[in-house]
């Protein structure tokens, strides 16, 4: 049939998008703003004004704005003197991006399993990882737990739990902007603090990240790094080595733009999460990702889990029937200790996320979704149940 002769009902449905970029209103005035001030490239004064802005709402002493979450990750374990040979403990229920700085730095990763209760890394495995990690011969040097999906993990255990070790933590808060673990923001209480502006989370600036942490001197160093480790000196000279990880001005002013809506987006999450629960929560061999006691999450991801035996079709012939409805969801993350490329790494338990990711489908979330939208994704999951 000619493009011409197609009929309204023809048309396929608009397309649903996981979690697409929403813009606040106010960034085009500061990207004009930056424009104006002549400072497009690395360094200037919105820069400096995000940073600011950002260690304010996390309630973060300090902060460095940076290309990408997992530069942020890669400053992080440098500065703490991450190298060869070291043992970092790692979720192994996340993005790939929260563990390969880690192997840049010549590091052996290790994998600690998630808790039922959170889908976060498991405490009690993780003391478990770290007095056999000790007899092995290494004790290791940082431990990187992921706050899943917007939801923290149980900081204070962890740190507990690493605390006679000397071992450092770096929280994963890459999700999690928006979230809170007993009152305070995502990622306060750990050594450091990494999280990413990429297009699809909570806030976006297009691409880039945050490293935040009260120790200052941290920060100060992973600033020096960051700029080609560039010495105090008239001309370019290096006494180590550094990378190319500033964020530029004009993605500040629009992470400034961002953060200011980071509540807004944060609710809207909750509505739309709480919409799926009321619409889905009854229908049998569905259930939804579980909420601590120890925090709000910002439900970046609404999540479910699909029974397959209950709900009459697994995981993937759901998501291939949401796709076919033009509506995109995803599985959940690949543990990392089954990725290819981590063939052969250690891991401490296991089964909980192999489990998830076998079953756990993350559903439309987007800020700007609406009701009619949810609806559609709802319909199709209700229709595709047997």
């Amino acid at each position: 049939m000619a493009e011409a002769d197609k009929s309204p009902a023809d048309a396929s449905p608009e397309r649903v998008f996981l979690s697409p970029p929403h813009m606040g209103g106010e960034e085009l005035e500061l990207v004009r703003q930056a424009f104006a001030s002549g400072y497009i490239a690395p360094m200037g004064p919105q820069v400096s004004a995000f940073e600011e802005d950002f260690a304010r709402v996390m309630k973060r002493g300090h902060a460095l704005a940076v290309t990408s979450g997992t530069a942020a990750m890669h400053l992080a374990l440098r500065v703490l003197g991450v190298g060869p040979g070291d043992v970092v403990l790692a979720s192994t229920l996340t993005f790939i991006g929260s563990v390969t700085p880690a192997v840049f730095q010549g590091a052996e990763l290790v994998f600690v399993d998630s808790e039922e209760s959170s889908w976060n890394m498991d405490p009690a495995l993780l003391e478990e990882a770290l007095a056999h990690e000790k007899e092995r011969g290494k004790v290791p040097k940082v431990v990187l737990p992921t706050d899943l999906y917007g939801q923290c993990a149980d900081l204070d255990t962890i740190k507990k739990a690493c605390r006679p070790y000397g071992t450092r933590v770096v929280a994963d808060s890459a999700e999690s902007m928006g979230a809170l673990y007993k009152g305070e923001p995502a990622g306060k209480g750990a050594d450091l603090a990494v999280y990413s502006f990429n297009g699809n989370k909570i806030i976006t600036t297009s691409g880039g990240g945050m490293l935040a942490s009260d120790h200052g001197e941290l920060i100060t160093r992973a600033r020096h790094l960051a700029t080609q480790a560039r010495d105090d000196a008239p001309h370019y000279q290096h006494s180590q080595i550094g990378y190319n990880y500033r964020m530029s001005n004009i993605l500040a002013a629009i992470g400034i733009a961002q953060l200011g809506v980071l509540p807004q987006r944060v609710e809207a999450k909750h509505w739309i999460f709480d919409f799926y629960r009321q619409a889905l929560g009854g229908v049998p061999g569905l259930e939804f990702m579980p909420t601590t006691p120890h925090g709000r999450p910002n439900h970046w991801l609404t999540v479910i889990l699909v029974d397959p035996d209950e709900f009459g079709v697994d995981r993937e012939q759901l998501r291939l029937a949401l796709e076919e409805g033009n509506i995109e969801s995803r599985p959940v993350w690949k543990p990392m200790h089954l990725q290819p490329v981590f063939q052969g790494s250690r891991v401490y338990g296991g089964r909980v996320s192999e489990g998830l990711f076998e079953r756990g489908l993350c559903l439309p979330s987007g800020t700007q979704i609406t009701e009619a939208d949810i609806k559609r994704v709802v319909s199709i999951i209700k229709t595709t149940r047997r």
